[in-house]
């Protein structure tokens, strides 16, 4: 549901800006804010791996690009992993869905060490 982009799919914040807004991103991630309308439904587009976190409880169909359909479902507080997936989703509520989807752009970082606290 809830770009960098995946494989050959549309960036959802491109194709799709009406539900995907960017809230933060740097070398490591980009956090999208998402909001569906009660029914709504989106283009197709693509997604890394994410997390996601349920802002609202959430009912959508997840349609691929080889026309399969799956429901998936989310309570709000929820969080849950997004493997990356090209879909067209779908609230399938008439209640609004909300979200932030925490997407992962590549490999992490090495380890920087720990500031030093004064502390002993």
């Amino acid at each position: 549901m809830f770009g960098g982009v995946s494989g050959n799919g549309a960036d959802p914040v491109k194709v799709d800006p009406q539900h995907h807004t960017v809230v933060f991103e740097n070398e490591q991630v980009r956090v999208l804010r998402v909001h569906y309308g009660p029914n709504e439904k989106s283009a197709m587009h693509s997604h890394p791996n994410a997390v996601v976190i349920f802002l609202s409880d959430a009912d959508r169909k997840s349609t691929t690009p080889d026309g399969k359909s799956v429901e998936r479902h989310g309570k709000a507080g929820e969080t849950k992993w997004a493997p990356a997936e090209t879909h067209m989703p779908e609230n399938i509520s008439d209640k609004p869905l909300d979200g932030i989807l925490v997407e992962l752009k590549c490999q992490p970082a090495e380890a920087q060490p720990a500031a030093k606290s004064g502390a002993k």
